[in-house]
């Protein structure tokens, strides 16, 4: 009788205890402050902190940058995966290397070039203030940097997703006769949707807690050009703690929200491939 090699199991624990004491040194412990900073003051004033006018506008711009940022890098990463993954064509791989650009150019450096562009020195500056369009130190400057910041992370879920399940199935369904749209609706994007979702939910994410691009070309102007990291730094800057921690708990919860929506998808990701691994030994353990 066979009997398995016994093996030491304290290479094992001393990783797990390693890897607890990491957690709970620089995730459990930072948020558990962050929590307790911010209710120090009582109920009333972390109620006032979060709804003063400067905060409810911090909180509706980083809303709004996302609103903005998730659908078009949806989008895009749709089109972007669907041409390099299902065409061949020239610059392929010039077109892959400008998606992973955001990846590459730190955010305060990619603030500057949107200023060296669209400020009012800019290459279009002049053109721009003829024509009385304000992007930098504005509005749509934070929804542009956003963008840029995020728009790899729905084409980079979606592109290794694509390339391994290949062209057959729309193909197939091609030769059949049906269109391209309709073979979009009905083959491609259902075999996407999980990845799509959990691209989105990244996007997300990032555009929420952007802070060094949107930095550079906001100009921290208080109720009109600040998100909610910038409210943030600036209350933290004046010695508001109170304030500052309580915008921060507020953003913290966000992120908490989409870290569990995160861990869902993920979750019945490995549950649908499970599923489908299973299937076909069901079906082989019936034939006679």
């Amino acid at each position: 009788m066979l009997h398995k090699p016994k093996t030491a199991r304290w290479p094992g624990y001393c990783c797990i205890f390693i890897t607890i004491a990491f957690l709970t040194l620089f995730l459990a412990l930072p948020l558990t402050i962050v929590f307790t900073e911010a209710f120090r003051g009582g109920i009333a004033a972390y109620i006032a902190a979060i709804t003063e006018p400067d905060a409810r506008a911090a909180i509706f711009l980083t809303l709004l940058a996302s609103a903005v940022s998730v659908p078009m890098n949806v989008l895009f990463g749709l089109a972007a995966a669907w041409a390099l993954t299902k065409f061949e064509f020239r610059g392929k791989s010039l077109l892959l290397t400008l998606i992973d650009l955001p990846f590459a150019i730190p955010p305060v450096i990619a603030g500057f070039l949107f200023i060296l562009f669209l400020g009012t020195n800019g290459v279009f500056g002049p053109w721009l203030q003829s024509a009385d369009i304000k992007i930098i130190f504005a509005v749509p400057g934070i929804l542009i940097a956003t963008l840029f910041i995020t728009f790899p992370f729905v084409a980079r879920e979606l592109i290794p997703l694509m390339q391994e399940q290949g062209q057959d199935e729309e193909q197939a369904a091609i030769s059949l006769g049906a269109s391209g749209l309709k073979t979009f609706w009905h083959i491609t994007l259902p075999n996407i949707k999980w990845a799509l979702l959990y691209g989105a939910i990244l996007c997300n994410a990032r555009a929420m807690g952007e802070f060094g691009a949107v930095s550079v070309v906001s100009g921290h102007i208080r109720g009109a050009t600040t998100t909610m990291p910038l409210h943030i730094e600036i209350l933290y800057n004046e010695y508001n703690f109170a304030a500052a921690f309580a915008v921060a708990s507020l953003l913290t919860l966000l992120a908490l929200v989409t870290l569990v929506i995160k861990s869902a998808l993920e979750w019945r990701l490995k549950r649908e491939k499970r599923l489908s691994a299973e299937e076909p030994a069901a079906e082989e353990g019936v034939i006679p």
